[in-house]
């Protein structure tokens, strides 16, 4: 008895995808002439088996209604054929939805159940994200005063370097001397290529070029300006239309910071000073002051004790970082690492956020679907209106360079996208941070042209470069990615320096300087229009989504305002635009 479900088809799961508290789901299954009877294996917490009723020719259906709370709920089939015997049907192995398959022990689909009053800022569905590594983007001057143990590049071209020493471990102290107020110099620059969202990597005072390693929550750092500079920055990108989003480190701090103290640089006593410091609850120690818990056993950055009551008050309070900074005129928060903080942790932030203004964002780095991230022994989901805007799209980056570099055909392309349409709800999906490159992975022209010189030694990775060839091939890929970008719901992001064809390796050789006196300018003018062309069109940006794929080599991607309204109900004017991404 052979049988069909599918459930990326409105004919069989209706409404499609995620599904609000309290709503109902009508899921359909056609069978064979030899199936008599059917049933929904239906878990919400507890396991339910709901009978299906005929309908017309070959069909069954069940309306289920989803829980009063939000959470993951699962189904799949058992079907009955005349003599009795069951047949399971459920979703694929991989676990990402769509047509079914037959199986003696079924997977299940999912449905995530999300709080119906769930809501994102409107600004994040609607913008252009620009992602600035600030040591490497713009200077004012150069830095004063200068630090001991760091470098200083005179030549604003130079490569960076495998700090100092050379060898393969990189301590991350070489400076451009990248700035806020160059930052807010080129703010026109951003404007015109058509940027609403400036995403910042960390501005806070510490002691790296990357300033990952926090040594002072409530100050900017000294190479980047002031305090004051960050206020007229915030400022001035606000008369442009163009939003500030922060990155906040808030799972370990620096060992060299006013918390940790480990060198005694600061006046502060800190945690690794005195056990009666008022930071050394924020840390785990195992044998003080010597072993200590820390990120990812990286002894630079101690780990904090997200449960302390002090550090959460100190981050999460009325005065606590995450609003002061808000305050000072940021509108909103990347999270670094997101899904290695407690949930809880999570949703106090973002409850303290939305308190100080219901209109800034958070969203989260989690490089996997967020609506079912297993960490730590537990599956989470990020994505029910509670802890979560959105999250970085590392999953979309990953398969749209699969698909450009051959390593996945359309369909497979086609599947991701329909999987998380299925899975994220509509605030959190048109909120999502669609990135092509990053500061964690090797410039996206040389990912796409297949060099990325990993096989090689560190040491020796800065000093390749693209053949013409390898460049061109690199540089037709990357406008696709771009284009394909902004043809799907979410916030296209793009890294300083991608749209000038800016080469490098892995980490540090991905975080060059920006070419301002030089560059593929023509390149640039390409993502102008299609960043412009985004912006411009409702239907690009909170429209419907379809997306089909006729060959192994093309998506075609449609966008719809009908009605006179968007998939969130806000009036717009009716439009339909069908994109097509040939590779």
């Amino acid at each position: 008895m052979q049988l069909y479900h599918d459930s990326y088809s409105s004919v069989c799961r209706f409404p499609g995808g995620a599904a609000p508290c309290l709503s109902y789901v009508t899921l359909r299954l056609r069978g064979s002439a030899q199936v008599r009877s059917a049933f929904v294996r239906f878990y919400d917490g507890s396991e339910k088996w709901l009978p299906m009723e005929k309908e017309g020719e070959g069909w069954f259906f069940a309306r289920v209604k989803m829980p009063d709370v939000p959470i993951l709920c699962w189904y799949d089939f058992r079907a009955e054929d005349q003599d009795g015997n069951l047949l399971g049907y459920g979703c694929p192995d991989d676990g990402m939805g769509g047509e079914g398959c037959e199986s003696v022990s079924p997977r299940a689909w999912q449905i995530t159940v999300y709080d119906p009053a769930y809501e994102t800022p409107i600004w994040l569905r609607h913008g252009i994200m620009y992602q600035v590594f600030p040591d490497r983007f713009a200077r004012s001057d150069f830095p004063h005063p200068r630090r001991e143990e760091c470098f200083y590049h005179e030549k604003w071209n130079d490569t960076p370097i495998l700090m100092p020493e050379g060898g393969d471990e990189n301590c991350a102290r070489d400076f451009f001397g990248g700035d806020l107020k160059g930052i807010e110099e080129k703010l026109p620059y951003l404007r015109d290529l058509g940027v609403t969202v400036l995403y910042l990597n960390p501005i806070f005072q510490a002691r790296s070029n990357h300033r990952y390693d926090t040594a002072d929550y409530m100050q900017i750092d000294s190479h980047l300006g002031s305090n004051e500079d960050f206020a007229s920055l915030c400022k001035a990108a606000d008369a442009l239309g163009i939003r500030i989003m922060l990155d906040g480190v808030f799972s370990h701090t620096g060992e060299d910071s006013i918390y940790f103290n480990r060198f005694g640089r600061y006046p502060t006593v800190g945690a690794c000073q005195s056990t009666k410091s008022p930071y050394y609850p924020w840390y785990q120690f195992t044998h003080y002051p010597d072993r200590y818990a820390c990120w990812w056993g990286i002894h630079t950055l101690p780990a904090m004790n997200k449960n302390n009551e002090s550090y959460r008050e100190f981050i999460l309070g009325n005065e606590g970082v995450a609003r002061t900074w808000l305050k000072r005129g940021a509108s909103g928060w990347r999270l670094d690492v997101a899904d290695e903080l407690p949930l809880r942790f999570l949703r106090t932030l973002r409850a303290s956020v939305k308190k100080e203004n219901p209109d800034a964002a958070v969203l989260g780095e989690v490089w996997e679907d967020a609506s079912h991230k297993v960490a730590y022994g537990e599956m989470r989901c990020y994505c029910q209106g509670d802890t979560l805007d959105s999250v970085m799209n590392y999953p979309l980056r990953d398969a749209a360079l699969d698909f450009l570099t051959g390593r996945i055909n359309a369909p497979g392309l086609r599947r991701l996208i329909m999987s998380q349409r299925e899975n994220y709800p509509a605030p959190f999906l048109y909120s999502l941070m669609n990135l092509a490159g990053s500061h964690d992975r090797p410039r996206a022209i040389n990912v796409l042209s297949g060099r990325t010189w990993e096989e090689l030694p560190p040491a020796q990775r800065g000093k390749m470069r693209l053949t013409e060839a390898d460049y061109q091939l690199g540089r037709q890929r990357y406008l696709l990615l771009i284009k394909l970008l902004c043809a799907l719901p979410g916030i296209p992001c793009i890294y300083y320096g991608d749209e000038r064809g800016l080469q490098g390796g892995s980490d540090p050789y991905c975080r060059g300087t920006f070419p301002w006196e030089g560059g593929d300018l023509a390149l640039e003018d390409n993502i102008r229009v299609l960043l412009w062309q985004r912006r411009s069109s409702i239907a690009l940006q909170t429209g419907t989504l379809q997306v089909e794929a006729p060959d192994d080599d093309t998506l075609l991607i449609t966008r719809e305002i009908s009605g006179g309204q968007d998939v969130f109900g806000h009036p717009a004017k009716n439009e339909k635009i069908t994109i097509e991404i040939r590779r």
